[in-house]
């Protein structure tokens, strides 16, 4: 199932209008394509939105700059691979046949939290972004595990074209995500980048508090511009660009009966509550491909967060830190974020890849 979906700038009514970014689908196409059937809202457990908020910042003041408008230009296809018995929805951009990369989006967010960034690789690689089950137009389970989600992950990415092995970069979830799929598929991932996403130990009265905070019961809005009033990001950062939350924040939303919801299942943090953080312990000791981690000045992956994971890593994984950036880097320094994925990239070109000591694999950082 594919088809093929040409951004351009709003003009009319509905999500993507006034302002917002648009792909050349009408209400009712949109309809017929909803997977999603339950509540949703938008979460990371430390990622997500508090959509209930009186709080509202998402508004577009003005004309968005030429590189935005470009990367949003770039033409992608809607596409979807069955997992599980449930329907995993993806972009994708650039030609089939190419080299790759895979992007995943944190908990409560979509695919299009990177469209942004990752329409900018289309000239040169195959560039895929998944909507993880329970998330975007991807279908919901009456459980979610981990493990199936990088089960996910690898099935878009046979399925979406690429060439060889991919790279996968994961923000904040889907930085567990990514750091799992690499430690359970070793043969299958070539490197990975993780942004902004702290490994520590459970913390679940914290968690648990937070989720409770962010979350009450789903409620439906009677206009998408009634739910961007409320769309604002857990935790919050100082500085948002605005035409980038307004492009997620339309892109977030799905029809029901009497108005709009958000498209997320509100049970993943449920299930979740106290053991976000902790979810990829087990495995980050584990990957042996490359490995980059990218931590935000302002976010959540402190000093000495950032030094544990580089220990736990056998102290061959650079851990990079982005200046002024809050922990959703994509929405308030995206140029940095790309810059710091670009060069990475390319220094991976042509590098060699240092090897942890003690290990016989021929990998690492």
């Amino acid at each position: 199932m594919s088809e093929e979906v040409q951004h351009r700038l709003g003009d009319g009514d509905g999500p993507f209008g006034k302002h917002g970014m648009t792909g050349a689908i009408d209400l009712d196409q949109r309809r017929e394509r909803a997977f999603v059937a339950s509540d949703g809202q938008l979460f990371q457990s430390d990622d997500a939105f508090d959509v209930e908020s009186a709080t509202g910042i998402v508004r577009m003041t003005g004309e968005a700059p030429a590189w935005f408008r470009s990367a949003l230009d770039v033409a992608f296809t809607d596409d979807v691979v069955e997992v599980d018995g449930c329907p995993v929805h993806y972009l994708a951009w650039g030609q089939r046949g190419r080299r790759g990369l895979v992007f995943v989006h944190g908990g409560g967010a979509h695919a299009h939290w990177w469209t942004h960034i990752a329409a900018t690789f289309a000239e040169e690689l195959r560039v895929l972004a998944i909507d993880l089950s329970g998330h975007g137009d991807s279908g919901h389970r009456s459980s979610y595990v981990l493990e199936q989600w990088t089960e996910e992950v690898m099935a878009v990415a046979a399925a979406g074209g690429i060439e060889g092995d991919p790279v996968v970069i994961g923000h904040s979830m889907g930085g567990f995500v990514t750091i799992a799929t690499a430690a359970l598929h070793p043969s299958r991932v070539s490197g990975v980048i993780v942004c902004d996403s702290p490994v520590t130990e459970p913390d679940p009265e914290i968690g648990a508090f937070r989720l409770k905070e962010a979350f009450g019961h789903p409620r439906t809005y009677t206009s998408v511009e009634e739910a961007l009033l409320r769309f604002r990001t857990v935790p919050a950062q100082e500085h948002y660009v605005d035409f980038v939350m307004d492009h997620v924040g339309r892109r977030s939303l799905k029809p029901v009966e009497g108005g709009w919801q958000w498209k997320f299942d509100r049970q993943i943090f449920t299930q979740f509550a106290g053991t976000m953080r902790h979810i990829a312990q087990p495995y980050l000791a584990q990957v042996t491909c490359r490995f980059a981690l990218l931590r935000s000045r302002h976010g959540l992956v402190t000093a000495d967060i950032g030094a544990s994971m580089y220990e736990q890593l056998g102290r061959v994984a650079p851990v990079i830190e982005i200046p002024e950036a809050g922990h959703h880097a994509m929405l308030d320094q995206p140029l940095l974020l790309l810059t710091a994925i670009r060069t990475l990239l390319a220094d991976w070109e042509h590098s060699e890849p240092h090897r942890r000591r003690g290990r016989s694999t021929n990998s690492t950082q």
